[in-house]
């Protein structure tokens, strides 16, 4: 089958990949015009350049909906050029980045307008922003709303920033009601505060006392008291539970979607990739919230992956300098907690989940791409190797084993618990409208070569 052909000649004719369309994947090649994708088929006419992906797996460009980028006012922990730098070579073409950790937070138009200047200058892939749910910024929720972000970010327990506080559960009731009323969607760091602080937990300083300070409870009771919070905001709220990190989490989820509520929950990659026991081993480089699971806990998540329970997978990439996660080498406490992972979210799924668990590719590119561009309103432009559709393309080869060595690693600081693992398959290429920004082991992007994207209700 050929689809109806543009009347303009392509610019590029990318032959011979498998291509992993919305109906499924096949032999296939594409035309991209004009930066969008003009033809697919058998039968795509010459272009001005053509791309060999024999062997190849073409993917649509990952949507990752989580990262923060720290820029402005924190740039020397990571800041938008080297970010989207590890965006490239993760096959990652659109980045929806966080309202935090960024000075100011993201909480007002003129913050957002500081962030969209410095993003537009220096991201090298495509971008949206978040905006920020704290207590004191509930009349700035419409105005950044009509400037385009994609959702507003709440934290239900302490973000270990202290300009961006966490919301009480009767504020995050009125922020839901609010953004329901602007059909806009609420992404929830579900951690109960009021649960640690009555588990107040001993501060041992090995790693494995984090793990056993933010039990598996605190994030199941954070989601019912989210859940809660949803009932009195009324039926039009909606809510999106980013990195949960447990089946049990996921579990109360699903129960309330089945009664009709409109909440939809991610997960991570280093949640599928690593333990406890990993943990023990890596150290600060893995330290995040909420915190790596046990083996069992680990292999319950990637079931319900596995049994399509789980919306989307995003990176959660969120590094620091590397001195501030040095300081929890004898104190575990005492380093930050994010892990620098934009660079992984592809490899894990092939090698973890395509290789080791029979994760098919459609299922990664819609986990990837498709549901993140659909959820955050950026679809058809992206998430899909459609004609019309942005030309975003992570091109794969799925065969290929190797080791994330200190060379391939993007981020500003150099840590990443990712180092020295070994994978099989490769982000060989990655091109955002039809523009290669990673190919060869290299990065190719140039700063300001990204474009805003708004949700669709925003345009």
């Amino acid at each position: 089958m050929t689809f109806p052909p543009s009347p303009l000649p392509p610019e590029l004719v990318i032959r011979g990949g498998t291509v992993v369309l919305p109906t499924g994947q096949r032999p296939a090649d594409i035309a991209v015009t004009n930066g969008t994708i003009s033809a697919i088929g058998s039968e795509v006419r010459d272009g001005a350049a053509t791309l060999d992906a024999k062997g190849l797996v073409i993917l649509p460009g990952v949507v990752d909906a989580h990262v923060h980028f720290n820029e402005p006012g924190r740039a020397d922990w990571e800041g938008w050029e080297a970010g989207t730098r590890g965006a490239a070579a993760g096959g990652v073409t659109t980045v929806l980045e966080m309202p935090l950790n960024a000075h100011p937070p993201t909480t007002t138009p003129e913050a957002f307008d500081a962030k969209l200047a410095v993003a537009s200058r220096k991201s090298l892939v495509d971008f949206g922003l978040w905006g920020g749910l704290v207590p004191e910024n509930l009349q700035q929720l419409e105005h950044l709303n009509q400037r385009g972000v994609v959702g507003f970010k709440a934290f239900m327990s302490h973000s270990g920033i202290d300009d961006f506080a966490r919301v009480p559960d009767g504020i995050l009731a009125i922020g839901l009601k609010t953004t329901a009323r602007l059909n806009a969607i609420v992404g929830v760091h579900a951690e109960s505060q009021e649960l640690l602080d009555r588990l107040n937990a001993e501060r041992s300083p090995e790693p494995l006392s984090w793990c056993r300070a933010r039990p598996p409870a605190v994030e199941v009771e954070a989601i019912r008291r989210l859940l809660v919070a949803m009932r009195g905001a009324g039926t039009a709220a909606r809510a999106h539970v980013v990195h949960v990190s447990t089946a049990a989490g996921l579990r109360e989820v699903n129960e309330a979607r089945r009664r009709g509520v409109s909440i939809t929950a991610e997960t991570c990659p280093h949640y599928l990739a690593f333990t406890e026991e990993d943990f023990a081993r890596i150290g600060p480089p893995l330290k995040c919230a909420p915190p790596i699971r046990d083996a069992e806990t680990r292999e319950a998540l990637w079931e319900e992956v596995l049994a399509g329970r789980v919306d989307l997978i995003a990176s959660d990439h969120s590094p620091c300098p590397a001195a501030d996660k040095h300081k929890g080498e004898h104190d575990i406490w005492q380093a930050w907690g994010g892990v620098a992972g934009i660079q992984a979210t592809l490899p894990v799924l092939l090698s973890d989940g395509l290789h080791a668990r029979g994760l098919s590719l459609e299922r990664i590119a819609h986990l990837t791409a498709t549901a993140p561009a659909q959820l955050f309103g950026l679809y058809p432009r992206k998430g899909a190797i459609t004609i019309g559709a942005d030309a975003d393309f992570a091109i794969v080869d799925p065969q290929q084993r190797w080791t994330f060595g200190s060379k391939d690693l993007q981020t500003r600081s150099g840590v990443s618990p990712y180092l020295d693992r070994q994978f099989t398959g490769k982000v060989v290429r990655t091109m955002v409208r039809g523009v290669t920004v990673f190919g060869d082991g290299e990065v190719r992007g140039e700063p300001g070569g990204g474009q805003f994207v708004k949700p669709n209700h925003a345009n």
